[in-house]
């Protein structure tokens, strides 16, 4: 579906009909963006509830047409479809513009189009975890190297609105996800890196073959440097795949001692052994782990991978440094609570999945884990095993608990576990409640439920919040009413 958009340049938009598919986020500045280059531009939307009709008096007095509760079917005339990033390559929309020989862009394809000449290039950061936490460090560390730079992409600023903008920037930090790689073929940054592969979003991309294949698109025309994992060898083997540009480097960051073209770590120390004269016999200290924040193993990994992306745009080994140190992680993110009779509350409701899961449990010696909510097709036998001997209990709650709950049967079968049969939003208090009891000083509560929240809550970030609640209520002695 997106072969024919080779055909089509942003500069013949003007009086053609264009479909953008979804509003958010991405799809209300798409619409402005393709209207102000003259395109005739008609958006359509599945939903049809009060966020997407103010949304939609907020583009159609700009000439754009909005249909909602109607995002199944391919309007007349449509020679260009522009979507937003959640929409499955499956839909009836795409099929259909399939059939009609219509080419499909995303947003990120958009905004790569609409660069100007002297538009900075990015930094380009994907993987299954920690892309967020990457490109957060990653700006940082730019700017204490005294660039003009900012975190855009699926991070929640659209890069629409920064090409279209008027700052003037050095260099881009950009987080892409999967989705957003799957429909920008013509995506060529400066460096790229990808974290991690674990199976997810299986549902969208139809097998994990194509899950891949979408993420190692961010190694396509790179210049100077594709980033990849160490320990992962799924992300070396995108790098070999990719069609780079000559002279573009394979570097790989570890948590082990660093070989010739990779970052790592040496004694608490992180190390560069890429970007220094000799990279057979020199190293070059960038930071001190005690620098990232948290200290957690996946989150160093995460340190070295921005190191590695800033380091190939030349920044010199201070800022990386300076950068990790004025880094403040997002909320959700296993994010220190409060410490309640000697026991530490950890959040880290983003980690929606068991790779992200099992990072987290690794990062605590014994832990009371809360866990469960909407599995996507996720099994749980692996995490339960590689984190069974760390755990002093298990507090479980959501949709899908009962899997985790045969997993630990299975692996784990002497680790006390607490099922609550619920799975309304006043069901966090009693978790943490749960968890308290289990609890012994020194232990900490880790709620890294491994699932997706949107069984009990509206985002992850709803689901954190109430988990924060929660022990705020317990360090304060206060006992909600649905006790």
């Amino acid at each position: 579906m997106t072969s024919g958009a080779a055909s089509l340049d942003v500069s013949d938009l003007a009086g053609r009909q264009v479909t953008v598919a979804g509003l958010g986020v991405s799809g209300v500045p798409a619409a402005r963006a393709l209207r102000g280059l003259g395109a005739s531009v008609t958006v359509v939307n599945g939903s049809d509830g009060e966020p997407q009709r103010a949304q939609a008096a907020e583009l159609e007095p700009l000439g754009i047409t909005v249909r909602l509760g109607d995002g199944a079917t391919l309007p007349d005339g449509t020679e260009l479809i522009v979507t937003t990033p959640g929409w499955k390559p499956t839909s009836p929309l795409f099929l259909a513009a399939a059939e009609a020989g219509v080419p499909v862009w995303g947003d990120v394809e958009l905004a790569w189009r609409l660069r100007g000449k002297d538009a900075p290039p990015w930094l380009a950061v994907t993987g299954t975890n920690g892309k967020t936490t990457t490109v957060r460090m990653l700006a940082a560390i730019l700017e204490a190297a005294g660039l003009r730079t900012a975190a855009v992409g699926n991070i929640g600023v659209s890069l629409l609105d920064i090409v279209l903008g008027d700052e003037p920037y050095d260099v881009l930090a950009v987080e892409l996800s999967s989705y957003q790689l799957h429909w920008a073929p013509s995506l060529r940054a400066h460096s790229g890196a990808v974290l991690n592969l674990a199976p997810d979003h299986l549902d969208w991309h139809g097998s994990m073959a194509a899950y891949a294949a979408d993420k190692g698109r961010i190694y396509e025309g790179n210049q100077v440097a594709c980033v990849y994992n160490v320990a992962d060898p799924a992300t070396e083997d995108l790098v070999r795949a990719a069609d780079v540009e000559e002279g573009c480097r394979a570097i790989g960051f570890t948590l082990g001692t660093p070989g010739p073209s990779q970052l790592g770590v040496v004694e608490d120390i992180l190390v560069d052994r890429a970007f220094v004269p000799d990279r057979q016999k020199q190293a070059q200290e960038l930071a001190e782990v005690s620098d990232v924040n948290p200290p957690a193993p996946h989150n160093i990994a995460n340190a070295l991978a921005a190191a590695a992306l800033a380091r190939a745009y030349g920044v010199p080994p201070t800022a990386v440094r300076d950068g990790l140190r004025a880094f403040r992680p997002d909320p959700h993110r296993v994010e220190h609570v409060a410490d309640v009779d000697g026991v530490a509350y950890v959040d880290d409701s983003k980690a929606t999945n068991t790779h992200a899961a099992e990072a987290s449990l690794g990062a605590y010696e014994h832990i009371v884990w809360i866990a469960g909510g909407l599995a996507k097709g996720a099994t749980f036998d692996e995490l339960v095993l590689t984190a069974a001997k760390r755990l002093r209990g298990v507090v479980l709650i959501g949709a899908d608990r009962a899997l985790i709950r045969e997993a630990l049967a299975r692996h784990a079968a002497d680790v006390p576990v607490v099922d609550l049969d619920r799975t309304d939003t006043g069901a966090m208090a009693a978790a943490v409640r749960e968890a308290a009891r289990l609890a012994r000083p020194g232990d900490t509560v880790l709620m890294a439920p491994a699932c997706a929240s949107m069984d009990m809550f509206t985002n992850y970030n709803k689901r954190g919040d109430a988990f924060a609640a929660a022990v705020h209520d317990l360090a304060s002695g206060r006992v909600p009413d649905d006790q």
